[in-house]
């Protein structure tokens, strides 16, 4: 888990934007593109938002597999939840640290 401290991330407009970017999942990621782009502290959080709004669209997709597809896609649902909590957390934090998991993914998103 990769932590970054940013010196813009003190300000609590950052702070809110990048919770909004993370609690509005894919709706947030949006607004923090076309209000934020220049933010590097909110695009960062505004990027693991997306990832982990792959991760509930995966579980969405899985669940539609009869029974097995039920069982899997009901644990992938409840990872989902919890980064999307952590991702809440994190962006609160004033500092960039990566969500478990998917963080990584969100690094390579070139914007």
């Amino acid at each position: 888990m990769a932590k970054k401290e940013t010196t813009n991330s003190s300000t609590g407009d950052a702070k809110l934007f990048a919770f909004l970017a993370t609690f509005l999942s894919i709706v947030g990621f949006i607004i923090a593109l076309i209000a934020k782009k220049e933010d590097k502290y909110i695009m960062f959080y505004a990027k693991q938002s997306l990832v982990v709004f792959i991760v509930g669209v995966i579980a969405w997709v899985v669940m539609i597999i009869p029974v097995l597809g039920w069982v899997i896609g009901a644990i992938i649902q409840i990872f989902y939840v919890v980064l999307w909590v952590i991702s809440w957390i994190y962006a609160l934090s004033g500092e960039e640290k990566e969500v478990p998991l998917v963080g990584k993914y969100a690094q390579s998103i070139k914007l």
